[in-house]
């Protein structure tokens, strides 16, 4: 995994301690598209599409809206890196 991933799969561990955590680097599907390049060049990595499955008790009184909130504030800055995120998180 590159640099992005690591520091999703890091800064999800700490906030959320899950039961199960994927950082599923789906970049290489992407890299045909028009501003692939481009998009490497200014972030200074390939990385720029990722799909997270993420279980956590943490989840337990959230909906999948507050799910999705507390995900997106743990990693906003990844988010200025990234083109692309999906997101499968439940209990």
């Amino acid at each position: 995994m590159g640099k992005i991933a690591d520091s999703i799969k890091e800064k999800l561990t700490e906030a959320f301690n899950p039961s199960q955590l994927e950082v599923q680097d789906e970049s290489h599907k992407h890299a045909h598209h028009a501003g692939a390049r481009a998009h490497a060049e200014e972030h200074g990595s390939g990385e720029s599409h990722f799909h997270v499955v993420i279980r956590a008790a943490a989840f337990a009184d959230m909906n999948r809206l507050g799910r999705h909130r507390a995900v997106m504030e743990v990693l906003a800055e990844e988010m200025q890196l990234i083109h692309a995120f999906s997101l499968d998180a439940g209990v």
